[in-house]
C-alpha cells in the first residue's frame, strides 16, 4: 500500500512552479508600437515591420517591457530598437525592424543643364518609399522653383537639396533698391551693394549719404531690411 501511494505521489521537480516566460509577440507589438510613435509626423505613409526574435531566448516575463532607440537610431529605413525590462528580472534585447515612408518626392520632368533655373513645368511628382532615396529629397515645390541647378538631372531624378543653389540676386557695385518695412509702413531708398548674395542671403549695401546696411537680397536687385 504504501509503494503505492509513493508511485501516485508526483515527483518534487514537477510541482515546482516554471518561471514565467516573456512573449515575443508581446516584444515585437511593443517594438511595432514605439516606431509608429516615433514616425508619426513624417511626410507620408508609414508602414513598420518588426524581425524576427529568436523563438530560442526564455527571458523572464516582464511587467511592463519598454522600447528605447539607441544612440544614432531613428524611425526611418532599416533600424534597430531596444526593449529593456526592469521588473521583476533585468534584461534588454535589441530587435531589427524597417519602416518604409510612402510619399511623394520631386522629379526632374525634363532633363536639365548645369546652371538651369527651376520653373514648376521642370518637376514632376512622384510617390515611393522615401527611405530608400538618398538623404535631401526635396518633396515640396517652393524648395525646388527658382532655384538653380549645380550639374546636370537626367530625366526622372530625383531632386535633392545639395543639387541646387539659390538664384544669385545682387552683384558686388550693383545698384539696388533698399526697401525698409515696418509696422504700417514701406520706404525704399537707393543703395551700392558691397558684396555678391544669393535670393534670400544677407548682404551689405552702402547708402547714398555712405551709411553701410545689412539686408536680405532679393530677386530684381532689391535688398530688404525690416524694422
Amino acid at each position: 500500500m504504501l509503494a503505492a501511494l509513493c508511485m501516485a505521489a508526483p515527483p518534487v521537480w514537477a510541482q515546482a512552479a516554471e518561471t514565467p516566460r516573456q512573449d515575443i509577440n508581446v516584444i515585437q507589438q511593443t517594438v511595432e508600437q514605439f516606431l509608429v510613435t516615433q514616425a508619426a509626423g513624417l511626410p507620408g505613409e508609414v508602414k513598420v515591420t518588426v524581425g524576427a526574435i529568436d523563438s530560442r531566448l526564455r527571458m523572464p516575463a516582464c511587467t511592463v517591457p519598454q522600447a528605447f532607440m539607441p544612440p544614432g537610431g531613428k524611425a526611418w529605413g532599416k533600424t534597430t530598437v531596444g526593449v529593456r525590462c526592469t521588473a521583476p528580472s533585468p534584461w534588454t534585447i535589441y530587435v531589427a525592424a524597417q519602416v518604409k515612408v510612402y510619399g511623394e518626392y520631386l522629379a526632374a520632368a525634363v532633363p536639365l543643364a548645369q546652371g538651369q533655373t527651376i520653373g514648376e513645368t521642370d518637376l514632376a511628382r512622384v510617390k515611393g518609399d522615401l527611405t530608400a532615396l538618398p538623404p535631401g529629397i526635396i518633396v515640396d515645390a517652393s524648395q525646388a522653383v527658382g532655384r538653380t541647378t549645380t550639374s546636370s538631372v537626367r530625366l526622372g531624378a530625383p531632386l535633392r537639396q545639395d543639387a541646387l543653389r539659390n538664384q544669385q540676386a545682387i552683384q558686388q557695385g550693383q545698384a539696388v533698391r533698399v526697401v525698409y518695412n515696418g509696422s504700417g509702413f514701406s520706404i525704399s531708398s537707393e543703395a551700392r551693394a558691397l558684396n555678391n548674395a544669393n535670393e534670400g542671403q544677407m548682404t551689405q549695401v552702402r547708402t547714398q549719404n555712405g551709411q553701410v546696411l545689412s539686408g536680405i537680397a532679393r530677386l530684381g536687385g532689391v535688398v530688404e531690411m525690416t524694422y
